[in-house]
């Protein structure tokens, strides 16, 4: 009998392993991007309504400075107003009149369709951003400066994580003096290590061209490039509070005549360059970008933007940015909110830790702000794996780690799924009233373990016995690991071999 009850669940076991390990078509897995989210509400109806028009009044009365003359000549065509204090002011019906022509519902492309990120709605996507100086190296508990390698290797590993659906320049490339070969050698790494959608953005306005002139290297043309842009720029194009940044407009104003999606950023920090309430950092955020709305579509109605709004947080002991806040939850998700309101596809910074390393510290940051802005329904939720030290280190293997975090908070994305089958008490009847009284080897177990669950990669959820029996594994050791197995196996690159030897022998690549 015994035997018999053995070999059962051997039997079983073996079942739900094979049963595992068949591949599932896209819309059976348990997560996948593009989840809707919007569950999650950190403003009332009446508190949006008000960000709003706070939001105009500010864009009336304070508007902002500093714009190009090209700038200031297409939005005050379409309506702005210069000022003899030299700032532009923006009406409420220009702001209304340039929202009804703003694009929604976006596609981000990658280099394969596989990869296209549908923005429309609340779907959110989970990705990479900033701009750190430093690569955290975790076996040596030390920081280092940043090369162009590890911007590769960052690339080449979300390239291999599912639940990572984008890379947005993380780092920046210390190995590289000059300038322009810094750009060009950052849109390459990104470019070789991923054919999912990219985000880079240019140190200089003159750069623009050599971009672009790579960018029709790796897509086989300028046509082809036009017809799937799958690198986005990011700009930062707003120097908080209420100040265009010169440089970033003008080349803003180059990638929109090239056709390239543009996240309009606004990235002011609560109490040193945005106001401390977390309402008001959000009003300054929500009329800088309707600045940016105005200034897109005045050149290019329609031109693909995405609504930056990215207030940060200040330790306001210190004055010092504190990214890994829960303060930092509540604006990205208010700020979720307010494209929402405007139906436009938006973006704002998620998953930042104030933590040095991946430590528990990092583990609650990333996770508590992760799930805030997957809930709220963010579209594009950036810098949510790999960043430490409020903006300032990277760490590859926390990208790894971030993976399954980002896995286990889709799944809160997701939610419950209530459907006639899947509140059917048949299979409880079955079970209670004809089978052995447990669930475990039953068909629909078994027909729901992969698209119902989610699995981690490397966290572990064995018993305290079978970890000893293991030996003991670590969590970072297990990281480092998936690491250099997917870096050990990557591509050198992933443009195309008579592009990328082009690409080398017209700029000097350091990867």
């Amino acid at each position: 009998m015994n035997e018999m009850v053995l070999n059962r669940r051997a039997g079983g076991r073996a079942a739900r392993v094979a049963a595992r390990s068949a591949p599932l078509a896209e819309n059976l897995r348990p997560v996948r991007p593009g989840l809707p989210g919007g569950q999650y509400k950190a403003l009332t109806d009446a508190g949006i309504k008000r960000i709003h028009e706070a939001a105009l009044e500010a864009l009336e009365v304070i508007g902002l400075s500093q714009a190009p003359q090209t700038g200031i000549d297409a939005m005050t065509k379409a309506g702005a107003i210069l000022g003899e204090d030299g700032r532009l002011r923006f009406p409420r019906a220009l702001v209304e009149d340039m929202l009804a022509k703003a694009a929604r519902g976006i596609t981000l492309f990658g280099r394969e369709t596989k990869y296209d990120l549908d923005l429309s709605g609340t779907k959110v996507h989970f990705g990479t951003a900033g701009a750190a100086v430093h690569i955290v190296d975790v076996e040596k508990r030390e920081y280092r400066e940043s090369t162009s390698k590890d911007l590769l290797q960052a690339s080449q590993l979300v390239h291999h994580l599912d639940n990572v659906h984008f890379f947005q320049r993380a780092m920046v490339c210390r190995d590289v003096e000059d300038n322009l070969l810094m750009d060009m050698n950052t849109l390459y790494a990104c470019c070789a290590g991923t054919t999912k959608h990219v985000g880079t953005s240019f140190s200089d306005p003159s750069f623009v061209g050599d971009g672009f002139e790579m960018l029709h290297m790796i897509a086989g043309g300028e046509d082809k490039w036009r017809a799937r842009p799958f690198v986005s720029n990011s700009n930062c194009f707003v120097v908080p509070p209420m100040k265009f940044a010169t440089e970033s407009c003008q080349t803003m104003e180059h990638c929109i005549r090239e056709g390239m999606p543009i996240l309009l950023l606004s990235a002011g920090q609560a109490g040193a360059t945005a106001p401390a309430p977390l309402a008001t950092a959000i009003v300054q955020a929500v009329a800088e970008c309707l600045a940016g709305v105005v200034y897109v579509n005045s050149i290019a109605p329609g031109h693909p933007a995405i609504f930056g709004t990215w207030p940060f947080v200040s330790d306001l002991r210190t004055g010092a940015m504190s990214g890994g806040s829960g303060e930092q939850g509540l604006l990205t998700a208010g700020c979720a909110q307010m494209h929402q309101f405007y139906g436009l596809p938006g973006g704002a910074a998620g998953g930042m830790s104030d933590s040095k390393l991946p430590d528990m510290q990092a583990g609650w940051e990333q996770g508590i702000l992760n799930v805030l802005a997957g809930l709220s329904g963010l579209n594009m939720v950036y810098e949510s794996v790999g960043m430490h030290a409020s903006l300032l280190g990277f760490c590859l293997e926390s990208l790894v780690l971030g993976d399954d975090l980002l896995g286990q908070v889709q799944r809160c994305v997701r939610g419950i799924d209530v459907t006639e089958d899947s509140v059917s008490i048949e299979t409880m009847r079955q079970v209670c009233l004809e089978g052995p009284g447990h669930y475990l080897g039953h068909a629909q177990t078994l027909e729901l373990m992969q698209t119902e669950y989610i699995y981690p990669a490397v966290a572990n959820r064995s018993s305290p016995k079978e970890w000893n029996e293991l030996g003991r594994p670590d969590l970072i050791q297990k990281a480092i690991e998936r690491k250099n197995r997917i870096l050990a196996d990557a591509a050198p690159s992933l443009i195309d071999f008579e592009a990328d030897a082009a690409i080398r022998a017209r700029w000097q690549i350091y990867c």
